[in-house]
């Protein structure tokens, strides 16, 4: 098994395929093995890199840092590999590696995906103000009623069942992330002059497409893209529909 040691703590990752680097960053319901719908679509068209974050997966966080180090530990990860240049594709919590390293890093970065996601993103007022009570009114639903949109519960049942299964090998869970968050702005993003495709689950109640969009429209190079039937894994919950129209976005980036 592939592991980087990084400090004191282990980060297990893993490669399928050859060609053009896509990074995928799991959210705080997932690890490497969530993946699996997008490894098998595209390891014959790119080179793919999975990676537990720290407290996740297989790999430990012996110095408790949490997201704190998420970026760090994605540069390590690019180094060690001997990757100068990657795309980045990042569901939820990944958000919060893939924005600051795009932001200290750019030149390493040939485009970023963010997926249900406006985590490690300074918000406009209007905007963070929407998310706090967004938040807070969905504060009391249950896992599966997070992550996964209605239209999938019902329909795959057993998938759903997978989604719990996976995130059960995690040390780490969402009341229990360590590490402060480091944090950039949708006008410090933008002017990285990395293109950068928002992604949005139509069902998804904790980044709504509404406030993904109005994010979205803020930015000069950012692309929005909504994905019916799905929540807050759409990569998970509508894999056929995500593999096809994100490639395709990334293929057309130069």
């Amino acid at each position: 098994m592939p592991y980087l040691d990084h400090g004191a703590s282990r980060l297990y990752y893993e490669t399928h395929g050859e060609g053009t680097p896509l990074v995928l960053l799991h959210g705080v319901g997932g690890n490497h093995a969530s993946w699996f719908h997008q490894v098998v679509a595209w390891r014959d068209k790119a080179r793919i890199i999975t990676f537990d974050a720290r407290g996740f997966g297989n790999s430990t966080d012996a110095e408790g840092l949490g997201r704190a180090a998420f970026a760090d530990d994605l540069e390590a990860l690019l180094d060690h590999l001997h990757l100068s240049r990657v795309a980045l594709i990042a569901q939820s919590m990944g958000g919060g590696a893939a924005v600051p390293f795009t932001a200290r890093s750019p030149d390493r970065v040939r485009a970023l995906v963010l997926a249900d996601t406006l985590v490690g993103l300074t918000l406009p007022d209007d905007l963070a103000a929407r998310m706090q009570s967004i938040a807070a009114r969905t504060a009391h639903l249950s896992q599966l009623e997070r992550v996964l949109g209605p239209t999938f519960t019902r329909s795959q049942p057993a998938l759903s069942y997978l989604y719990t299964a996976l995130a059960s090998f995690n040390d780490t869970n969402v009341h229990t992330l360590r590490g402060d968050q480091p944090m950039t702005s949708l006008a410090a993003l933008d002017a990285c002059g990395v293109p950068v495709l928002f992604v949005a689950g139509n069902e998804d109640v904790l980044f709504p497409p509404q406030e993904i969009r109005a994010a979205q429209q803020s930015m000069a190079r950012a692309d929005y893209l909504e994905i019916e039937a799905a929540g807050h894994s759409a990569y998970f919950e509508a894999p056929q529909a995500f593999n096809g129209r994100v490639f395709e976005w990334l293929a057309a980036q130069r």
